[in-house]
């Protein structure tokens, strides 16, 4: 069973090595409910429901975006890559991710990075809804990500 408390929670007398607490004020915050995220429509994603959770539409980002794509039973994207790179988390299910050489069953909390370029095909081929979350840098004025 993995243990989600805290750091500080699970050693009251401190970590060693861990930055002390400070209570600096904050510049900018986004909130985004999941419940109240935005959704959007990436070319070539089938049977899926994918929604913004920060960067872009749904909040200032600086440096990458975030997003959740809900798959269907036999939801998938097509065999594509874009020019920026990917990070996947597992939430919920299970999600086959296929890129070019590699094919590998995700299950929840699991991750995969793919480099810029790659290819990459997700898919859910279980009978039940999967959830897996998106994070990738923000493209640069002279790049266009066919996530956006």
């Amino acid at each position: 069973m993995m243990d989600f408390r805290f750091a500080s929670e699970r050693h009251p007398q401190g970590v060693k090595g861990a930055p002390a607490q400070t209570h600096e004020r904050r510049l900018q915050v986004n909130v985004t409910r999941f419940a109240e995220a935005t959704e959007y429509f990436p070319p070539n994603h089938h049977f899926m429901r994918c929604l913004r959770l920060q960067g872009h539409e749904a909040g200032p980002a600086s440096d990458l975006w975030m997003g959740v794509s809900v798959i269907e039973p036999g939801g998938h994207t097509s065999l594509d890559a874009s020019p920026l790179e990917k990070h996947y988390v597992v939430m919920d299910g299970s999600v086959t991710v296929i890129t070019d050489g590699l094919e590998v069953t995700l299950h929840r909390f699991d991750s995969i990075r793919l480099a810029p370029n790659e290819l990459r095909k997700l898919e859910n081929r279980t009978p039940r809804l999967a959830a897996i979350l998106l994070a990738m840098p923000l493209p640069r004025d002279n790049e266009r990500s066919p996530d956006r």
